[in-house]
């Protein structure tokens, strides 16, 4: 620009104002070359106060775990045997000591003394180590030195080793103190119990749970569930020594309503943590029957047993409809002459069992096959099918029932497969823990039950399960290309559940036991595929919602259907839900309609916080007949009593920091060294020139001036 600005000059014929034009221009762009290079002013601020020591003391959830080891007379230090303290105990009593004078001697350092992990983000009851180090690095105090008094659990918020780093660049170094035990203390815990959201009055529920042993010897002892009633059932249980053990615990509901339930582990000898042996929980108890639909067409064996086993139940209202190729429609008692016609005659049923029945003459239509996957998409309904050796399973491909079969056939073999020996089912993994499958009273048990069931002579022609199907058990012994041949299957499908069935021997079960296991999988098929539509009734509104047990925070999805005076969907009218928190706070919300024939609604709303939330749902101009349930949002407790402290983080936070982590006795050691440590570095306040608002004007002005200056000068 130099040479350009003395090139300009020396051709000019007025070269005074010439050089002083040039001059101007040359400035100005060199003030824009600088700007460009993004100058800063560097100011140095130096502190008003003395050095700065601040104590970060965890007192999340997890510090009350009590692991924590003292002499019962600290005052005077006399060893008169030892008490078990928490870790947040500890804390308040190291904070009330008189430890910390000595930095405070001659007032040449101040304590701050900050609690963080009482509430991160909105999530209670979590430990974010990432934030007071976060807010240490926007104080302008000049701080020397951090002590973080934690242990460890850090499960929210960032990771706190890029502020470690940051802090280690302005030379403050973190001194952390672990608190707790390393390894498990000898406890129990009952660590997790799985409810269902309701049960029939006069049923039997089972109850899984998991208790964790950290006993270093096996356990004889019992659990005991009692409702708050006063009846108390007990099952008793070994345990494991360092296991997990996985059980479940039948309870008979026997009254309507709310019963809240409380679980328990006796208290052992040797073990030191007694508050995470017991939980309490609610569960709602409901009178009510559950519709069934079997259609079939041979009276075969299958049948017959399957039809009295469902209609002794006392929960359950049974039709039938036999399509007998020979004998006409099936007549007598539980015994319907046609195919439910309306939408609403289907829509009464909550399970569908089809046999061996396919598309003809005298069996279904493609027309009933399609309101049969509507009844399950939108009223939640479930369907089971039950193919037979005649193979009509086949002609459903063709219609709307296709996409809802959970397998792929063998098209070669259209009549099913038969074996030379009875063979028994295979639980699959999924199997041993469903409720469909769980015929004994434990897990162990039960595979018990399942490997001394008689076996099978004939079974569906099976290639494999489809994509995102579950399956619940398979062939003992058959394998083909994609593995073993599953033989029990469930899926999803829409709102509702769908059950393959892959044999028609479940009658043989009854050998040497008569109906015990045989009514108890039935009963269960059809308490299970009608579970979620029947989670809420009323007489005009169906709801239902997912997920079961939710968490705070966590997005519930309502799925609603509406019906008329006389049971028919409704189509167009206007469901609102009113929502009451636990907390007392109401709110609406509107369900918006699907895109179909059958009174189907969804919305949605955001569960912020644990505890009852009490919903009522009712159609437009029907104010008279509101539905009502109760969603139980169970409390997510990240922060668990009875874990470990995690060593590795604090030992890698103040590594990069600097630092070092020191034994809970090496206190007094560290407040010495840290009188030792040079004093904090001035801190140098950055200013951006060139992000000012004037950085932007001057050279717009100087451009303008320099505009003018030059036409000025050529005009004369």
């Amino acid at each position: 620009m130099s040479v350009l600005c003395a090139i300009s000059w020396r051709r000019s014929t007025n070269r005074t104002k010439s050089g002083l034009l040039e001059a101007f221009r040359f400035f100005v762009t060199t003030y824009l070359v600088l700007v460009l290079w993004q100058i800063e002013w560097h100011k140095p601020i130096s502190p008003n106060t003395q050095p700065i020591v601040s104590i970060l003391s965890d007192h999340s959830e997890s510090m009350k775990t009590r692991d924590l080891f003292v002499p019962k007379d600290r005052r005077n230090q006399v060893d008169k045997g030892h008490q078990l303290i928490s870790r947040s105990e500890w804390i308040d009593q190291m904070m009330s000591s008189s430890l910390w004078k000595a930095l405070e001697e001659q007032d040449d350092h101040l304590l701050r003394n900050t609690s963080f992990s009482k509430s991160i983000q909105g999530i209670p009851n979590s430990t974010d180590l990432n934030e007071p180090l976060e807010k240490a690095l926007n104080e302008k105090d000049p701080l020397k030195a951090i002590i973080m008094l934690s242990d460890g659990d850090s499960n929210a918020g960032k990771s706190p080793i890029e502020s470690s780093q940051k802090l280690r660049a302005r030379g403050i170094p973190i001194f952390t103190v672990p608190l707790g035990n390393e390894e498990y203390l000898p406890d129990i815990e009952l660590s997790q119990v799985n409810t269902p959201s309701y049960v029939m009055v006069g049923e039997q529920v089972q109850i899984p749970f998991s208790i964790r042993s950290s006993l270093p010897y096996t356990v004889s002892t019992s659990v005991e569930l009692r409702d708050d009633k006063g009846h108390i059932f007990t099952k008793s249980i070994v345990l494991a020594p360092h296991q997990e053990t996985h059980d479940s615990i039948i309870w008979k509901l026997k009254e309507e309503g709310v019963v809240n339930l409380h679980l328990s582990v006796p208290i052992q000898n040797n073990e030191l943590l007694e508050e995470n042996n017991s939980r309490t929980f609610p569960i709602i108890g409901r009178v009510s029957k559950i519709k069934v639909l079997i259609i079939e067409t041979l009276p075969r064996w299958e049948y017959r047993f399957l039809r009295n086993a469902l209609s002794r139940d006392p929960h359950v209202e049974l039709s039938c409809l036999l399509f007998h190729p020979d004998l006409g429609l099936g007549k007598g008692k539980d015994y319907i002459s046609k195919f439910p016609h309306t939408l609403d005659e289907l829509a009464s049923f909550d399970v569908v069992i089809l046999g061996d029945v396919g598309i003809d003459k005298n069996q279904l239509t493609t027309e009933q096959c399609a309101k049969l996957r509507g009844l399950v998409e939108n009223q939640a309904s479930g369907l089971v099918f039950l193919p037979g050796r005649q193979g009509n399973q086949f002609s459903l491909l063709d219609t709307a029932l296709s996409d809802l079969i959970p397998v792929t056939f063998d098209h070669t073999q259209r009549q099913g497969l038969t074996e030379a020996h009875a063979t028994p089912l295979h639980l699959s993994h999924e199997g041993q823990t469903s409720l469909l499958t769980m015929l004994g009273n434990s897990a162990e048990e039960n595979s018990e039950i399942w490997r001394s069931l008689p076996g099978f002579y004939w079974h569906a022609p099976i290639n494999r399960a489809k994509a995102g199907s579950e399956v619940i058990a398979v062939h003992s012994t058959k394998r083909n290309s994609f593995g073993a041949i599953p033989l029990m299957v469930t899926q999803s499908a829409g709102n509702g559940k769908v059950l393959f069935m892959g044999i028609d021997s479940a009658w043989r079960w009854r050998r040497g036991v008569e109906d015990l296991y045989h009514y108890r999988f039935w009963g269960q098929v059809a308490r299970w595929m009608s579970y979620r539509r029947n989670m809420a009734t009323g007489e005009r509104v169906r709801l239902f919602y997912s997920p079961e047990n939710p968490h705070p925070h966590s997005t519930i999805h309502l799925s609603a259907n509406a019906f008329d005076t006389n049971g028919s969907p409704l189509t167009d009218p206007h469901i609102t839900v009113d929502i009451l928190s636990p907390k007392g706070a109401a709110q609406r919300i509107e369900l918006r309609k699907n895109d179909s024939e059958w009174g189907s609604y969804s919305g949605m709303f955001r569960a912020d916080s644990p505890g009852k939330w009490e919903l009522e749902a009712r159609v437009a101009g029907a104010p008279d007949f509101p539905t009502q349930t109760q969603i139980h949002v169970q409390d997510m407790t990240l922060e668990k009593t009875g874990r470990p402290a995690n060593l590795s983080i604090l030992r890698e936070i103040a590594e990069v920091s600097g630092g070092k982590m020191i034994h809970p006795d090496e206190l007094p050691q560290l407040i010495k060294s840290i009188k030792n440590l040079p004093s904090p570095r001035s801190l140098t306040k950055r200013i951006p020139i060139w992000s000012h608002t004037l950085s932007l004007l001057i050279p717009i002005l100087l451009l303008a001036v320099y505009w003018i200056a030059r036409k000025w000068h050529h005009s004369i």
